[in-house]
């Protein structure tokens, strides 16, 4: 038997023998995964903030290196970062002094008035019930079922508060290690994004030194890919749910809809999901108005969707791009299968990570056809030469 012979088998025993040790003991592989991620979990937030904050500082930096002498250049990306995390600052000072005192207000005012809406929606239903003949649901007590429902989440509420006092010294390890923890993660973005250029660089060196040039060049083609696509569409979803919510919160206070900022910042956060976000905004908006006024959430219904149709045809397409990319049905199929694997982050990411993948097969796609396509010409041979 050859070496190389000799160096495939063992290296297919130990692969299998890692297999099997790892399926028996399937528990104890996942434990530790997991406790390697704990460990890890500052860095990694800290590495998701930074690249959120990438695209931003990047162009701030660009703006400072063009205003800036050729002395003082080296200055623009520290400048930059201060910049950025300034404007985050402000912004989350502004949304709590101005946006969480209306929820909070919106949120108290609609649990005073529950029995109201569950009356009215009492109402609306017996109404329907009446003009479609459905005997068998005339009896049905929808008022005294969401007043029970209420009283069973605010009794269910306050016996986790008294069964949680006891254990306020494990929420308060909780709570600080959570402190300790957010702390760490925003000083490795502000480090990650000051050296965002020289730790590019050097994980560029790294696998053009460890990895053969085909393979290094391949690698570094996916990593840009990746990057560019996730960095596009993260800053543009998060920008255009911003806009989106400010024009819901601006067009029902022209309108005079009712719980405006409750609805309009449950609008903005549902958008932030690809295809489901805004049915999932509208359901919830149209179950809140139905309860006050029928009508009113018919017509919120109409603002919405004409709301909609000008974010998706005039404000996205300038904000995210005009497409990234990805067929709609791919769209849907990555939204649906990121969604039952990993939840609310799966139906976020999910559709730039599809488009990566969609992007890279098209590539080697044409590549190979462009290939097949060369070798099935007939090479023409030149005629001999006329003596």
């Amino acid at each position: 038997m050859d070496k190389k012979m000799f160096r495939s088998l063992i290296l297919l025993i130990t692969y299998a023998i890692v297999l099997v040790a790892v399926i028996v003991k399937l528990d104890a592989v996942t434990g530790w995964l997991s406790g390697v991620l704990g460990a890890f979990q500052p860095l990694i937030i800290g590495g998701v903030i930074a690249f959120i904050l990438n695209r931003p500082c990047g162009f701030f930096a660009g703006l400072y290196e063009n205003a800036f002498p050729d002395k003082a250049k080296g200055a623009a990306r520290p400048l930059a970062v201060v910049t950025v995390y300034l404007i985050v600052m402000a912004f989350i000072t502004v949304l709590i002094s101005m946006v969480v005192p209306e929820l909070t207000h919106s949120i108290e005012l609609f649990i005073s008035n529950i029995s109201v809406y569950a009356a009215n929606f009492q109402d609306l239903f017996d109404w329907v019930v009446d003009k479609l003949d459905l005997e068998q649901l005339a009896n049905l007590d929808l008022s005294t079922g969401i007043s029970d429902s209420l009283k069973g989440l605010l009794t269910g509420a306050l016996d986790t508060l008294t069964n949680t006092l006891p254990h306020l010294i494990t929420m308060t390890s909780v709570v600080v290690s959570g402190v300790v923890t957010g702390v760490i993660s925003l000083v490795f973005s502000i480090y990650m994004l000051s050296g965002a250029p020289q730790l590019t660089a050097q994980c560029r060196r790294l696998v053009q030194a460890y990895l053969p040039e085909k393979a290094s060049r391949h690698v570094l083609t996916v990593t840009r890919l990746t990057s560019d696509t996730f960095s596009k569409y993260v800053s543009g979803q998060m920008v255009e749910a911003c806009i989106l919510g400010s024009l819901c919160f601006l067009g029902m206070c022209i309108f005079r809809f009712d719980y405006a900022p409750l609805i309009s910042v449950a609008v903005g956060v549902f958008a932030l999901i690809p295809i489901a976000g805004a049915y999932l905004g509208a359901v919830l908006a149209v179950l809140l108005l139905v309860m006050i006024d029928p009508w009113q959430a018919v017509w919120f219904l109409v603002f919405l969707v004409a709301l909609q149709q000008f974010e998706g045809n005039i404000i996205y397409p300038r904000v995210v791009g005009t497409s990234m990319g990805l067929p709609g049905i791919w769209v849907l199929a990555a939204v649906t299968v990121g969604g039952s694997l990993f939840q609310l982050v799966g139906m976020v990411v999910s559709v730039p990570l599809a488009a990566v993948v969609y992007t890279l097969l098209k590539q080697d796609l044409r590549a190979r056809l462009s290939t097949q396509t060369s070798e099935a010409e007939p090479i023409s041979e030149d005629p001999p030469p006329q003596e």
